[in-house]
């Protein structure tokens, strides 16, 4: 078991995104949504919480707010780099050892998905942790924006380690699917190798960019969790989202 880690949160937004622009500022109960994402990671109570914006726009709503925001370069190709820049910048003297990525359109997460994660570097020879949910709708087993997480879980187990990634339907034959939740927890060093990498040719493929990392011979682990929170992808997802909020979800 390795010794406790004393994290950082950080959540990437970006104003730009072909299904719903502008999607951090889209307002809910007069707040808008990364403000909503960011007292939601504040009150898990999991060391400090920084946005890292690719925009001064989000970065003043943030701070007006009373939250902290990094201003980082507009131009990074994924959201892992725009969290470099920002952890860099502001803990130089590496105080966080391990480093959370909250999505910024992550919405209704639990404190406890994120202790799930984070558990995952108690092994020291897991580089970065991330979860699952088991499919349960059965549209999303053959739906490519639905990224499947495989690993090697016998019954009952809760935790396992990434074998692979792919917006296919695997693996084959009887059992359940994974639906991969696009929450991390990278140890500081390997964050630091992982956004040094070029982008390997599976990455490239699937479009998924944690590829990289097992294709590097990083290690990644997965733990199971009983409802994948909602992403705010489109048009239809905001819908979702407003009516958890006008329910008090």
């Amino acid at each position: 078991m390795s010794a406790p880690l004393n994290p950082l949160t950080i959540i990437p937004a970006r104003r730009r995104a072909t299904r719903l622009p502008d999607k951090p500022l889209l307002p809910i109960a007069g707040i808008p949504m990364i403000v909503h994402v960011y007292r939601r990671a504040l009150a898990a109570g999991l060391g400090p919480v920084v946005v890292a914006c690719a925009e001064p726009e989000i970065a003043e709503i943030i701070e007006r707010a009373g939250g902290r925001a990094v201003l980082t370069r507009p131009d990074h190709p994924s959201g892992s780099d725009r969290i470099h820049e920002a952890v860099t910048r502001i803990d130089p003297s590496r105080a966080h050892d391990a480093v959370i990525n909250v999505q910024g359109d992550w919405v209704n997460f639990e404190r406890a998905d994120l202790e799930c994660a984070l558990e995952l570097l108690d092994d020291e020879e897991v580089a970065i942790g991330t979860l699952a949910a088991t499919i349960t709708d059965a549209a999303e087993r053959n739906d490519p924006n639905v990224v499947k997480a495989v690993v090697s879980l016998k019954s009952g187990e809760r935790r396992g380690r990434a074998l692979y990634f792919t917006r296919a339907t695997a693996p084959s034959g009887e059992g359940p699917l994974l639906h991969h939740i696009g929450l991390y927890v990278f140890r500081r060093a390997a964050l630091e190798r992982f956004t040094r990498l070029p982008p390997s040719p599976l990455e490239v493929r699937e479009r998924l960019e944690q590829l990289r990392a097992l294709e590097a011979g990083m290690r990644i682990d997965v733990a199971l969790i009983d409802t994948p929170p909602l992403e705010v992808n489109t048009p239809a997802d905001f819908a979702k989202w407003r009516a958890l909020i006008a329910r008090g979800a």
